[in-house]
Order: structure tokens, then C-alpha cells, then sequence
């Protein structure tokens, strides 16, 4: 089949259905299939189609193998055949990393180009000459002085989080970007708190396309499966998988680093496991906040481990006690700390209504919840305690617990952290900031 005749199959295909689109192409001979799976728009996903023309930014932030840099790539190949004679910048944090990734790599610049679709690439002098005219140069982040002075059209920029001298690069790049009735960049990258994607976040005319790993379909199963086993919900694997900007307040009791370094893959013979709960604010209703609901452990060697977050949500009474009292059976709790300030006795008498035989302690809390933390997240820096996995959800909270300061974390309140806070405080610190506490 001709090249044309190509084109024209994957633009019927195209306006199918998709069990219709998937009965044709079986029937399609298999160099007709290998022509198609190269066409862009057959097998590009959502967050790599290019958005409408009312941008300056693209800002496109995921995670590693979601095809991020195929995206770039496949936008500057349009530029270069829509608009003849246009000058393009490419910028990554090297050379070596704009030759390797963005031109000569597997999803880079050489390897998108279209059947019959001469691209004339000069490595010594690092610059692209396409058939229209158009061009593209090679820039290092580590040179933003290279940035200063020449003129372009449109500009891709590849992992920002990596440039070393990043604010130099980005604006000796935007001062320069002057050329045409419509200057745009796209950025590509996996998110770090740097300073300069913070910037780019803020700016005006920024659309912003951001998704998983997992988006990619083209990625084997093995590969992610594996990926989670190994970096699933832990600060790395939210990340470089999920595509999260992770970020550490000022004044946090907690670091995303503290708690990464705290981490084990497996606990030791523990000689005795708390249960900590928060019940939700409308306890009576079962609406509000969660149920926080975490269990620890002490082990042998005197350090306390964190080992589940069985916390649920929208729960009514009976559903969050069940959880509760599942939680204590599922680990073999001897103790259950409640905190009964939201719903006095009947926290209590719900939880014995499902298991009268739960080992229970109520209490009451007179300080804050930032205030009850700080001692326990004293431990965590001491290397006391330790998170056997991970627990996204409760990690989120406990980073959003400011020393002297408001909850500023997902959530109306950190009702995960304050249950881990109540069972290392009876594991650890003999019920530090409890108030009362009701026996057995």
C-alpha cells in the first residue's frame, strides 16, 4: 500500500467505532498494521494530543513512560512541517541529554518522522534542518548564555527539573522567543519541587496536559506491575510514576524525606500492636470526616511500626466500628485507643455494640491535634518508628501538620494522622497529650 493510501486508511479508521476500528485493522496485513502504528494520531492518548492554539505553555507533567517526550517530539514535527522556515529551540539539561532523548532517542525527533519525510540531522553543529525550511537547535540548560541572543519561533523543553542553572535558561530562552504572530513551548517533564516549574505553573496562558505511567497502553503489564511492587504509593513512585508534585510545607512536623528514610519493607516480631482511631466529626451520622483508623506495632527491638491504614470514609456508625474492629483482629491488637471528644459515649457503645469483647480505652484529648503530633513525630526523627510499606493517604496528612500552625493538608482535617498519632503515643510515649483516660 502507498504511502498516501496509508494516510487515508488511518483517517477512516479514525472516524470508526472502536470495536469497528479493532475488526478492520485484524483483518489488515501486517506491514499495513506496521505503516498505521506509526501514524501519531492512531496511537497517541489523551494527554499527549496537542491542545487548542490559545497557549504560550504547555506545560505536560507525568510520570516516566507516559510519553511525554513522543509528545514533544511529534509537536515539533508539526511546527516544522505547518509553519516553513520557522526556527525551533531545543533545550534539555544537556547536550548529551537533547542529542540522546530529544533528537536521536526511540520517541525523539528523527524517529516521528513522517513516510518520505526527509530530516537532515547535523550532530557536530547540533541542528535539525527539516524539508520545509524549518530548523531546530540544540541548547544545554548548563549554557544559558548560548540562550541569549538568538531569535525562535517555538521552543521544546525537556525535564526542567533537571537544569542546573534553570531561571537563566528559561529566561534567556523567553526573551528570546519573538519571533511569529504566536509564540508557544512546550515543557515536558516528570515534577520536582523546583523553583522554576513552580514559576511555570503560575504563569498566565498555560494549559497543562498530566497523567500516570499506567496511561501509557503501550507499556507491558510485567513492567508496571513490577514498578508498583517496588515504588507504589511511596514519595519516588508518586513521583516518577503518578506524575505528583510532592511538596514539603515550611514548619511541617513531618518531611516527604523523613518518612521515606523511616521506611521498611517488613517488620520484626512485634510483642504488642495498638490500634488508634479518630472517629469522624458527625459520628452520630456517619457524615463528615474519615474514620482514622491505624494500627502499630511494638517490636523487639524497641522501635515502633507502623502497618496499616485501614481508615474509611463516609462510613455510618456501624460501618466505620466494623472497620475498626476488623483492623483489631486482622493484627491481633490488646489495645484499641478511641478518641471520644466528637461523640462521647456513644464512640464507645458502638464499637462494643459490634465486638463487646474489644479491648478498648477511650480519651480525651485537650490540645490540638498539631500539638498532640509533636512528640510523636520527635520519635520519627529519632528513628523510632518506621512505616512497614506505604501509606499515602496518612503521609499526606501527617505533612500537612504545621508546629504551632494550622492543618494545611488533603482534607478538612488529618483525621488518619491523629489515629497514628494516638497509637505510637500509647506504644511509645505512655499517652502523651491524653487528658483522661477510661479503662477497660
Amino acid at each position: 500500500m502507498s504511502e498516501d493510501g496509508v494516510v487515508e486508511l488511518a483517517v477512516k479508521i479514525a472516524l470508526l467505532e472502536p470495536d469497528e476500528q479493532a475488526w478492520l485493522i485484524e483483518g489488515l496485513d501486517a506491514p499495513v498494521k506496521y505503516a498505521l502504528n506509526q501514524i501519531w494520531f492512531l496511537s497517541a492518548h489523551e494527554g499527549q494530543y496537542r491542545p487548542g492554539n490559545d497557549w504560550r505553555v504547555w506545560l505536560i507533567r507525568a510520570g516516566r513512560g507516559f510519553g511525554k517526550t513522543r509528545a514533544g517530539a511529534e509537536w515539533v514535527s508539526q511546527i516544522a512541517r505547518n509553519l516553513p522556515g520557522a526556527r525551533i529551540a531545543l533545550v534539555g539539561a544537556t547536550i548529551e541529554d537533547v542529542t540522546r532523548v530529544m533528537v536521536e532517542g526511540d520517541s525523539g525527533i528523527l524517529s516521528v518522522a513522517q513516510p518520505g519525510e526527509r530530516i537532515d540531522w547535523h550532530r557536530s553543529s547540533g541542528e535539525l534542518a527539516f524539508m520545509s525550511g524549518a530548523r531546530a537547535f540544540t541548547y544545554s540548560a548548563e549554557a544559558p548564555e548560548k540562550l541569549r541572543g538568538p531569535q525562535h519561533h517555538a521552543a521544546w523543553c525537556d525535564e526542567i527539573a533537571k537544569w542546573r542553572r534553570a531561571d537563566a535558561a528559561w529566561d534567556n530562552l523567553m526573551l528570546g522567543l519573538r519571533l511569529g504572530a504566536r509564540q508557544q513551548v512546550v515543557v515536558t517533564t516528570t515534577p520536582r519541587a523546583v523553583p522554576l516549574l513552580r514559576r511555570i505553573m503560575a504563569m498566565k496562558g498555560r494549559v497543562e496536559s498530566h497523567g500516570r505511567t499506567h496511561d501509557n497502553a503501550h507499556l507491558g503489564e510485567a513492567f508496571i506491575a513490577a514498578i508498583e511492587e517496588g515504588y507504589g504509593g511511596t514519595r519516588l513512585g508518586r513521583q516518577e510514576i503518578d506524575g505528583e508534585l510532592i511538596e514539603d510545607l515550611p514548619g511541617a512536623l513531618w518531611s516527604r524525606g523523613g518518612i521515606e528514610a523511616c521506611r521498611v519493607a517488613c517488620a520484626p516480631a512485634l510483642v504488642r500492636v495498638v490500634v488508634g482511631v479518630d472517629p469522624p466529626a458527625g459520628s452520630a451520622s456517619g457524615e463528615g470526616d474519615a474514620c482514622g483508623i491505624v494500627a502499630a506495632g511494638l517490636g523487639e527491638d524497641g522501635h515502633a511500626y507502623v502497618i496499616e491504614d485501614a481508615s474509611v470514609v463516609g462510613e455510618s456508625p456501624e460501618g466505620w466500628a466494623r472497620a475498626v474492629v476488623g483492623c483489631a483482629g486482622r493484627h491481633a491488637a490488646d489495645r484499641v485507643v478511641a478518641e471520644v471528644n466528637q461523640g462521647g459515649q456513644m464512640v464507645r457503645s458502638v464499637l462494643e455494640r459490634v465486638d463487646p469483647g474489644l479491648p478498648l480505652a477511650t480519651v480525651n484529648a485537650t490540645r490540638g491535634k498539631a500539638a498532640r503530633a509533636e512528640p510523636v513525630s520527635v520519635e520519627y526523627a529519632r528513628g523510632r518508628v518506621h512505616h512497614v510499606g506505604a501509606f499515602p493517604g496518612l503521609e499526606d496528612e501527617m505533612c500537612g501538620l504545621v508546629a504551632g500552625g494550622r492543618y494545611q493538608g488533603p482534607g478538612r482535617s488529618p483525621d488518619r494522622a491523629d489515629a497514628l498519632v494516638w497509637a505510637l503515643a500509647e506504644l511509645l510515649l505512655g499517652r502523651v497529650g491524653i487528658a483522661t483516660v477510661r479503662g477497660l
